[in-house]
């Protein structure tokens, strides 16, 4: 009888740790979907800067630009110039910075400070520098 209880309680402990074993593996498949999609959006928003700032004459870019994404995902792309001069020639070039969530602020924009650390949030920041 004792052994037909022991039997029993270890089977029960065996069964909830394999349906909480369970639902961690789909957690944690759900967000390697959602980490996959932001680095593919911030690879777009890299690229879209870059065509932004090398397209214009002279070599300009857009400060901060909110982009959505597939998959609830938003992307924020920020850029800044600089230049230098290499014996007589100015060289400008733009550090394009793009940052994927999806979990933006209320305005829209990532990162959102607010939301990391919580169960779902995804970001990826990629960044690049391009001269004309």
């Amino acid at each position: 009888m004792v052994s037909a209880i022991f039997l029993l309680v270890v089977l029960a402990a065996l069964g909830a740790f394999m349906v909480t074993f369970s639902g961690v593996q789909h957690v944690t498949q759900a967000q390697d979907i959602q980490g996959s999609r932001a680095y593919w959006a911030a690879r777009s928003g890299i690229e879209w800067g870059v065509y932004q700032a090398v397209k214009a004459s002279p070599a300009s870019c857009v400060a901060s630009k909110n982009l959505t994404g597939p998959g609830g995902v938003t992307v924020t792309v920020s850029c800044a110039n600089d230049s230098w001069v290499e014996d007589t020639t100015t060289v400008t070039f733009s550090t394009i910075t793009s940052t994927a969530c999806n979990m933006p602020t209320a305005a829209g924009a990532c990162p959102n400070p607010a939301a990391v650390g919580s169960i779902g949030y995804v970001e990826r920041e990629l960044r690049v520098l391009a001269s004309k």
